[in-house]
């Protein structure tokens, strides 16, 4: 058995499996205060000690978030009468292998090529196999813009940045002034503001809303007071959400919902 585990009676301190698996001390407590993962029992000082069984649902918990899973839908799937291990073991398999595979054929061609270089031809076709791998790795979606439809749309520009620090980008205005394109950066995530017009409308023109735009911020407390400091409607105080983050949400003078969250402190 681990020294850790036998040093423990049979179990893992939350340190010594913080250190062990690389999930922070803070990770863990949330899947403890939010009933991911409750420890099997404690030391005599009141230390948190897992068990076995916690390792193996600590294991399933990583798992599924590697396959892509939100903390949200973790919560029920943990629990669920059909779990199989063995299930999860494979899988989980199957999606490294295919990264292995396409790491080594990349791996190969790149030390062909670098060969070629070296008696000073390079083939155009071993550029393209390389190429080739490379897309393989790499997922075929690479970037969002979210574009967002203001009446006003120089007013939004300059009240998105000053209000919830966005970064701005350019405003486009035509001959006469009138403003008809405009762009905001959250971090490397571009935002575009567009006129209202023919089947364009704001949430205030509609009366409600059917999306909302969520950023993630170091410190979802200090960017409320922030907002709440210039004069922003909030619609939601900051949370600790059972999906592991501390968020609130705000809307913007034209009805737009926005949603700012961090990590949990």
């Amino acid at each position: 058995m681990d020294d850790h585990a036998e040093s423990h009676g049979g179990g893992w301190k939350i340190g010594d499996l913080a250190e062990r698996t690389g999930v922070t001390v803070r990770t863990l407590r949330y899947y403890d205060q939010t009933g991911l993962l409750t420890p099997d029992g404690q030391t005599g000082g009141g230390h948190r000690v897992y068990g076995v069984e916690n390792i193996e649902r600590l294991y399933r918990i990583l798992a599924l978030r590697r396959l892509g899973f939100r903390l949200a839908e973790i919560g029920s799937l943990l629990d669920a009468p059909t779990w199989d291990l063995g299930a999860m073991l494979t899988r989980h398999l199957a999606d490294t292998d295919r990264t292995v595979a396409a790491a080594t054929r990349l791996a190969a061609e790149l030390r062909a090529i670098t060969g070629q270089l070296g008696r000073g031809e390079v083939h155009p076709q071993a550029l393209l196999e390389i190429m080739e791998e490379m897309t393989l790795m790499e997922p075929i979606a690479r970037n969002t813009t979210t574009l967002l439809v203001y009446e006003d749309l120089a007013a939004a520009h300059t009240y998105l940045a000053e209000t919830f620090g966005l970064t701005p980008g350019p405003l486009v205005r035509l001959p006469d002034g009138v403003a008809v394109h405009g762009e905001l950066l959250a971090g490397d995530h571009a935002i575009w503001l567009h006129p209202t017009g023919e089947g364009y409308r704001s949430p205030r023109q509609l009366g409600g809303v059917s999306s909302m735009t969520v950023i993630s911020v170091d410190d979802a407390d200090a960017h409320h007071a922030r907002t709440v400091a210039r004069g922003a409607d909030i619609v939601e105080e900051p949370t600790t959400q059972p999906y592991g983050v501390r968020e609130y949400g705000v809307r913007d003078p034209e009805g737009h919902l926005w949603y700012f969250h961090g990590p949990v402190a």
